[in-house]
């Protein structure tokens, strides 16, 4: 049997080209990418298809899905020994979480993409593409859930962040680094195989708004979401999960109102917990009905709840879905 990994491309800076008069970046007429087909056999048998051509800021939650399902279909092909997806890095972390909470596949399933574009100097986007085909190749990439290589790193989704608008080392796991890394001649990881919880989605629309606390937040801009179709709401608090006391009767009418609130801390690293017993401090917030969630930033508690939201998970049992 002919094993073989699958490509699919679905846009973003790995396949744009550089304006040489304005250097402005846009996807170009032709996908740059089939140019590496031989280069990339070399490794393994691989079929590139092209699902889309958009840049990341285009990728919503249901085209996520449509992702999800198409991965889906693929991995359950015996001939299909791993899936690389190459993607703009602008919403990279957030598919990529999607993706490891929806597939059940053990196959390697490695997200990619690129800080340059195809056709400027020191291009990123072959080399992480190249490195990406090897992880996928490799028996110890299995039962991993989704994957990001970058940088000859590779980084387990849940963790991964993007953290420079232009450095080619943008993706980070500030909590708790690459769990592998590539060179040349092998690939080496850290950590031992480690899947998190799947959920089956039926692909419903849902719509969940992340809002970025600040001082001196006007609880009128949390209040517009009270009159707003929305099915959930999170908030990235301050420190360990705290929030100005102005904003308290807006959450309580969110938690009356059946409409789950879900909170992160804006800092990237530590944990939101029920520690400060004042107006507004995480104590009270917990003793509400406040939905703590460690573990994840905003963008990806957002596609955590969008996630629960169309497993019908019921309200009440959310809690431990968001724990570390």
């Amino acid at each position: 049997m002919n094993e073989k990994i699958i490509i699919l491309n679905t846009g973003g800076t790995i396949a744009m080209e550089s304006d040489e008069l304005s250097s402005a970046v846009k996807p170009g007429i032709h996908q740059p990418l089939h140019a590496l087909i031989n280069r990339l056999k070399q490794y393994a048998p691989v079929e590139m298809q092209d699902l889309y051509n958009l840049p990341s800021p285009h990728i919503t939650p249901q085209r996520m899905k449509e992702l999800s399902q198409t991965v889906h279909h693929l991995s359950e092909d015996e001939q299909v020994q791993g899936i690389v997806i190459t993607h703009g890095t602008d919403t990279l972390e957030e598919t990529a979480f999607l993706l490891d909470l929806t597939l059940t596949t053990d196959k390697p399933v490695i997200v990619t993409g690129a800080m340059r574009s195809n056709n400027e100097l020191g291009a990123d986007g072959p080399i992480n593409l190249l490195e990406s085909v090897r992880t996928a190749t490799h028996k110890k990439s299995w039962n991993r859930g989704t994957l990001i290589v970058f940088n000859n790193e590779i980084h387990a989704a849940r963790y991964v962040t993007k953290t420079h608008t232009s450095s080619v080392a943008t993706f980070k796991s500030p909590s708790t680094g690459p769990i592998g890394s590539i060179t040349k001649r092998d690939i080496s990881y850290f950590q031992s195989p480690f899947r998190q919880e799947v959920y089956q989605i039926q692909g419903n629309h849902h719509n969940v708004p992340l809002v970025k606390l600040v001082a001196g937040f006007d609880p009128s801009w949390l209040e517009f979401f009270l009159n707003q179709p929305i099915q959930g709401i999170v908030l990235e608090a301050f420190g360990a999960g705290n929030v100005p006391p102005a904003i308290l009767p807006a959450i309580n009418q969110f938690i009356k109102k059946n409409i789950p609130v879900v909170m992160v801390s804006r800092c990237y690293n530590g944990y939101v917990q029920d520690l400060y017993d004042y107006e507004g401090g995480g104590n009270q917030l917990k003793k509400m009905g406040v939905i703590f969630c460690n573990g994840l930033n905003g963008q990806k508690a957002r596609i955590k709840l969008l996630v629960l939201l169309d497993a019908q998970i019921k309200i009440e049992d959310y809690s431990p879905h968001f724990s570390f």
